[in-house]
């Protein structure tokens, strides 16, 4: 088994001439959190989108545990395990916490969204939905309808339901946006406490999150990678300082 869960090769995307993601390699460790950061603009949204197939390259490779996956359909990506937050986030407001969980976790009973069927048959899947609530620190929302909850507890409700379609790798964008500070650490927590045994890619712009977090981090800036390497490394690393900042000295620490 390959060490690298995903790789990708001279990955590039061009819309009428601008070039959003240019020649980008890059390489995510099995088990590891990987973190893309950029500046604004720097083609790191257009990015995942081109890994989830929601885009189609216009040149390169991509792979998934040394399989080639360039060329397949956002429902064949799915089905291999690369889940991505927001798609599958199944945050039905007039449902209840445990609800929510509990259609992610249909996938793998095969009665997957038969919102018909009793409702008898899908509370085998209560203990497991529990679970992972559990995982998520919601166990004590499990009843509350979701539309009620805080922001932040909706973002780990999506996480849980991200869990529930059972992802070898975990796309995650922009986990922490628009959150307060407690949210925010609530979160960072969180996701470090779910990638046990788990691979995490996360587009990210807080970089306090980054650095507590991140094994190992990817700069974008104008579609290219500019730097990769250790949160230490990238953040003392002079071509970063000048893409985020407009200055080749101080740290990055804080930048947004």
């Amino acid at each position: 088994m390959s060490e690298y869960i995903l790789e990708t090769k001279n990955l590039s995307k061009e819309f009428r001439g601008f070039v959003a993601v240019n020649d980008v390699n890059l390489k995510v460790e099995r088990g590891s959190i990987h973190a893309l950061i950029g500046p604004n603009g720097a083609g790191k949204t257009t990015c995942f989108n081109l890994l989830t197939k929601f885009l189609t390259p216009t040149s390169g490779h991509i792979y998934f545990s040394g399989q080639e996956i360039t060329r397949e359909k956002p429902a064949q990506i799915a089905r291999r395990g690369i889940i991505r937050s927001f798609q599958i986030s199944a945050v039905f407001p007039q449902l209840t916490v445990l609800e929510n969980v509990r259609i992610g976790l249909q996938r793998s009973t095969g009665v997957s969204y038969h919102f018909w069927r009793s409702g008898r048959i899908l509370h085998r899947l209560d203990d497991a939905a529990r679970a992972l609530l559990q995982e998520v620190d919601l166990a004590d929302f499990a009843d509350e309808y979701t539309v009620n909850l805080p922001y932040g507890r909706k973002r780990a409700l999506e996480i849980a339901t991200t869990l529930a379609m059972e992802p070898e790798l975990m796309l995650l964008d922009e986990p922490t946006q628009g959150m307060g500070h407690e949210d925010v650490s609530r979160v960072t927590q969180l996701i470090k406490n779910v990638s046990k045994g788990r691979t995490i890619l996360m587009v990210e712009h807080n970089m306090k999150v980054v650095s507590q977090i991140a094994d190992k981090i990817t700069v974008l800036a104008r579609g290219s990678v500019l730097a990769e390497g250790s949160y230490q490394e990238v953040s003392h690393n002079a071509a970063v300082m000048q893409a985020y900042m407009g200055t080749t000295t101080g740290e990055l620490e804080g930048a947004h």
